[in-house]
């Protein structure tokens, strides 16, 4: 299958163009030089028209977007660049599988695993910007999202919590410090969304599907589960930590909907993560 991949060097895409063996991908990125097509549909809409003329592919995954940012930023990311690209895939006629992200879903019932068909109540101007996108999206006939729940694995990115701690762990700190760690999340391994990001361009799902673990971790256990493979080290909870974290203090994906249309469901450990973080970071 021929895809062209966007946000193919950011810490998801990159995973999807390792594991895609059996594709033909061509890759783009927002960074002049780092994927085989410089390609930024916020600021360049007709470089991807062209994009999409010249490569001809039969699916077209997203892995871009803005994660934090001012309000005009988060907006060009998620949603200016995003209505650019449905436009742009509408007059193609191609597939679209867009990456969305669990803050959508916003504040939901504590001890309740969250379905595709719960009502939306993002927190903060990130949630409210991907629900948008994801909008935009859904006016495509052939069109699938993934909301992605928090991913963790090789390469987190330095904004992530994982990415705050081995950071620290790699400059040798002995005293680890973080935000409050009492909200209970979603984490799911980068390489597991990779896989269901590629289940989602070859099937001929539609609509939203969730992507994640399926299994609720209090963020303070996962921090010491990481800890606890670098003895030696204390963890200090300071300061006001994210601004989400109180308004959202509990999620779970509900993988029913996806593990049927996909025929896909997580396999890798949270062990497995936490190591394969730690060795990529020379830790």
């Amino acid at each position: 299958m021929r895809l062209l991949l966007l946000g193919a060097t950011g810490f998801l895409g990159r995973h999807v163009a390792a594991r895609a063996a059996g594709h033909d991908v061509v890759t783009a990125s927002r960074r002049p030089g780092a994927a085989d097509l410089w390609l930024d549909p916020g600021s360049e809409p007709a470089g991807l028209a062209e994009a999409l003329r010249a490569v001809r592919p039969e699916a077209v995954v997203n892995c871009g977007g803005a994660v934090d940012g001012t309000p005009a930023e988060l907006v060009d990311g998620n949603v200016t660049a995003v209505s650019r690209l449905v436009e742009a895939v509408r007059d193609r006629g191609c597939r679209l599988v867009h990456v969305g992200s669990a803050a959508e879903y916003g504040t939901v019932s504590v001890g309740v695993p969250v379905a595709e068909t719960a009502r939306p109540q993002p927190v903060g101007a990130y949630g409210v910007t991907k629900l948008a996108g994801t909008s935009l999206v859904l006016t495509l006939q052939d069109s699938v999202v993934l909301r992605v729940f928090n991913p963790i694995g090789p390469g987190a990115p330095p904004s992530s919590l994982l990415g705050r701690v081995v950071a620290q762990v790699a400059r040798g700190s002995s005293e680890i410090r973080t935000g409050p760690l009492d909200a209970t999340r979603d984490y799911v391994d980068v390489r597991d969304v990779a896989d269901a990001i590629l289940a989602a361009a070859a099937s001929d799902a539609r609509g939203v599907l969730n992507a994640g673990s399926g299994t609720p971790t209090l963020s303070r256990d996962l921090v010491h589960a990481l800890l606890a493979l670098t003895p030696g080290r204390v963890l200090a909870e300071e300061g006001g930590g994210s601004s989400h974290s109180p308004a959202v203090p509990w999620q779970q994906a509900d993988l029913t909907a996806a593990t049927v249309a996909l025929a896909w469901k997580p396999a890798f450990p949270l062990r497995t993560s936490l190591l394969d973080l730690l060795q990529e970071a020379g830790c």
